[in-house]
């Protein structure tokens, strides 16, 4: 029998296992609306019991629905500019650059060094145009190196990432790539402080040390953090007809749930 990877992951990196879980776990539907046959291998290689993470349904379904926009915005972005450069922060075990590589994209996946130590025993990737920035994004020395790749056009990915982290320093993650890269793009996923509110109950419950902070009432609020910054476009899960969403369709004639969570798309100056 082969032997289990050990790991000892905790507060925002720890929820890394919930994501890949669900990703694993929906790959096995025949029906599925995103397949990783990559996470579920990772989850039969890891040690730890997955079964205290797991989620609720509908938020299952709403993960794997995130997860399915956030490739789409890599596959329209990479479609207008082929040879683009993708940042995706707190990458965690995510098969992103797989599933969307168009054969030019040069791909830089960033997470905290513990993440991406566990990482590269996990996913092996060879590739010239793939690279990994085990760092803290708000520390800016990973910056310089993403830089020699200007003036090419940039997309930075946020996805289950920005919301654990105080406004104050979100903020600042903006305007500094606005400042370092002007004229990129960033695509991440943001509540209202009614959802922060009640999942941070629900992770107390499944003692989870991570707790959200970052709430914004409209994806326009963003614009106000500086000059140049455009809400380009928006989606929230309940704009799609997805069938697996048929149980919970009521909850989307709610204004207040319908437009309570969703994935943003900016322009950075």
């Amino acid at each position: 029998m082969t032997e289990k990877i050990s790991h000892v992951l905790e507060g925002v990196s720890e929820t890394l296992l919930m994501t890949l879980y669900v990703r694993a776990h929906e790959s096995q539907r025949p029906d599925a609306m995103l397949k990783d046959d990559k996470a579920v291998e990772m989850v039969h290689q890891l040690a730890g019991d997955f079964s205290r993470l797991r989620m609720q349904r509908h938020d299952e379904i709403a993960v794997i629905m995130r997860m399915r926009k956030f490739d789409k915005h890599a596959h329209d972005f990479l479609a207008q500019s082929p040879n683009g450069i993708v940042v995706h922060i707190g990458c965690g075990l995510d098969t992103r650059f797989e599933r969307v590589d168009n054969g030019q994209v040069e791909w830089f996946d960033l997470d905290m060094p513990d993440v991406i130590k566990l990482r590269q025993k996990l996913i092996k990737n060879e590739c010239s145009r793939y690279h990994t920035l085990a760092t803290s994004v708000f520390d800016e020395g990973w910056i310089s190196e993403v830089s020699q790749y200007k003036p090419r056009p940039f997309l930075f990915m946020a996805e289950g990432v920005l919301p654990y982290f105080e406004e104050t320093n979100v903020k600042v993650l903006f305007l500094k790539l606005r400042e370092c890269f002007l004229g990129s793009e960033m695509v991440c996923d943001a509540h209202t402080p009614f959802v922060i509110r009640a999942d941070n109950l629900q992770q107390a419950y499944a003692k989870i040390k991570a707790r959200l902070h970052w709430s914004i009432k409209n994806g326009r609020d963003v614009e106000s953090w500086g000059e140049g910054i455009r809400l380009l476009d928006e989606w929230n899960y309940y704009d799609d007809e997805e069938p697996r969403l048929k149980a919970y369709r009521w909850a989307g004639r709610i204004p207040a749930i319908a437009k309570s969570s969703g994935v943003f798309h900016y322009r950075l100056g």
